[in-house]
Order: structure tokens, then C-alpha cells, then sequence
């Protein structure tokens, strides 16, 4: 539908469903200069790519708590529990709008214990390890795929939060700063 807005200019209507959100979280885990990525296999919004270790929606009670999203998922994706990481922390927030709704995306990075060298496995694809490099190469969800791609360009050498806003040709991102 077509509005008018004074002096012949015209705004489009948009179809997108004002407030429509899909919060959602993932956590890349790294030990010995590689990282634990999943093949999804199976999802209901991600499928076939290479995604985080692990990672998923919202549940209503964790909905102001993404840390809280990202250990649940940690755990019945990996079975994984915060004990055996170190040094977890929320580095990349994105937003990208698609397919009628706004998608928040909370990207957390942590390195297994040492004292865990054991084989990982997942009920939702095909964990592999990769070393830092080669992730960048590997097909995965838009977002993600930038946010790996600044990590490993920039992000690795700090310890800073990044907001990430999506257009259609790439992410831009920014310090997030606590002020």
C-alpha cells in the first residue's frame, strides 16, 4: 500500500510486524588456538551451516538474561556446564531485520577448561574443531559470519563488547562502551 507524504513524495508501507523480535543467543568455545563449531542439522530457523558450539532461542524467563539463554543451550547442546569454562564473556550484540521480524543475536566466546581435553559432542549436528584461521572460510549464518570475521581480525586482541547493526551488504560494528 502506498501513503502520501506531501508534495508528491511517497512512503511505502512496510509488511514488516512492528515489535515482532527473536532473541537468541551462541557461544563459541575455543582450546589450544582452535574453535568448537556445530554443523546444524535440523533447525528450525538456522539449518546446514556451520553456527557457534552452541547456541538456540530464548525462553520467556530468560528473556532479560542472555547469559542464562547461552549456559542452558551449553548444556543440553554440549553438555557442557559453566565450570568447564573460563573466561566467558558476551563480546558481539547484533541486530539484523529479516523475514518480518528484528533478530538479536548475543554472541558470547569462553575456552574450555584445560582440564577438559574430552571429545564434544551434539544432539543438534556435527561438532569439529577448527583452527582460528579456517573458520573465517567456512559457510555460516549472515551475522555470524561477520561477527567470526571481526573476532578474528580484531575482536581476538581485546576484550571489548561490539553492537553489530546488519544491512545487505555486510555488518557494521562499533564499541559498545559502558558509559
Amino acid at each position: 500500500m502506498n501513503l502520501r507524504k506531501g508534495k508528491g513524495q511517497k512512503i511505502m508501507k512496510s509488511n514488516f510486524n512492528d515489535g515482532k523480535l527473536r532473541n537468541m543467543t551462541s557461544v563459541y568455545i575455543s582450546q589450544d588456538n582452535k574453535i568448537l563449531l556445530l554443523y546444524r542439522k535440523g533447525g528450525r530457523v538456522v539449518n546446514d551451516v556451520w553456527v557457534g558450539s552452541a547456541g538456540g532461542h530464548f525462553e520467556e524467563f530468560e528473556l532479560n538474561d542472555a547469559r542464562a539463554c547461552m549456559l542452558r543451550e551449553l548444556k543440553e547442546e554440549l553438555n557442557l556446564s559453566e565450570k568447564m569454562l573460563e573466561n566467558i564473556k558476551l563480546r558481539y550484540v547484533t541486530l539484523r531485520r529479516t523475514k518480518g521480524e528484528i533478530r538479536q543475536n548475543y554472541y558470547f566466546f569462553a575456552k574450555l577448561n584445560q582440564d577438559y581435553k574430552i571429545e564434544l559432542n551434539s544432539n543438534e549436528g556435527i561438532a569439529k574443531w577448527f583452527d582460528i584461521e579456517e573458520i573465517k572460510s567456512l559457510e555460516m549464518p549472515y551475522t555470524a559470519k561477520y561477527v567470526i570475521e571481526h573476532y578474528v581480525d580484531i575482536g581476538i586482541k581485546d576484550d571489548l563488547i561490539y553492537g553489530g547493526i546488519a544491512n545487505s551488504e555486510k555488518v557494521v560494528f562499533i564499541e559498545l562502551p559502558e558509559f
